[in-house]
């Protein structure tokens, strides 16, 4: 087979799917659960874990196996993908509607979007004696305080009042806070969705 064969590409990833035997494409769908679910779980530290599990899930799609049990339909990707933009929609207009409702700066946006980052690594580090519950109950609301610092920081640079700063803040923490629950809960969808593509 060479490179300049129009179908070279879908024919590698049928040929590669062939090389695996019955129980490693078992392997290789609890490995793309498992991945898509540390991946959700980034969202916690702003990253944009949704979108790196619908990546996961279209090159499962694309190289995985075609048909039976195990194989993912370019349906289920589809899903996933709205779902994904589902949360980023929840995500964006809680952001916005915090800080920006309560007359922050962009500036001041854009520093309560870096300190939720910082917040909610942090948080994650703080977490850890608790494993998984207490890290993401910690990114959260530390990702929440980083957002409120971080405009209150803004703010103060701009020189506004004391008062001024708190009610920013204030509305910098709500709205990120509902925001990453909004888009984490989202994401658990996309998780279960995976999950029963590849069991049913």
């Amino acid at each position: 087979m060479h490179l300049d064969e129009p179908s070279w590409l879908p024919l590698a990833a049928t040929e590669w799917v062939s090389l695996l035997s019955g129980g490693s494409l078992y392997l290789l769908a609890i490995g793309l659960v498992l991945a898509c679910f540390l991946s959700w779980l980034t969202n916690l530290i702003t990253l944009p874990g949704n979108w790196i599990c619908v990546l996961l899930i279209g090159l499962y799609a694309w190289l995985g196996p075609q048909s039976g049990r195990l194989s993912i339909s370019l349906m289920t990707l589809g899903v996933t993908f709205a779902i994904a933009f589902v949360g980023e929609v929840i995500e964006f207009v809680a952001s916005a509607a915090g800080a920006k409702n309560a007359g922050a700066s962009t500036k001041s946006t854009i520093y309560s979007i870096f300190g939720s980052i910082v917040g909610a690594v942090v948080g994650g580090i703080v977490g850890v004696p608790i494993p998984v519950v207490g890290q993401i109950f910690a990114a959260i609301i530390f990702g929440g305080l980083g957002a409120a610092f971080g405009a209150m920081y803004g703010e103060w640079t701009d020189g506004r009042a004391w008062r001024d700063n708190w009610n920013v803040g204030q509305a910098a923490f709500w709205g990120k806070l509902f925001g990453t629950i909004g888009k984490f809960s989202v994401g658990l969808l996309i998780v279960l969705t995976v999950v029963v593509a590849v069991c049913v």
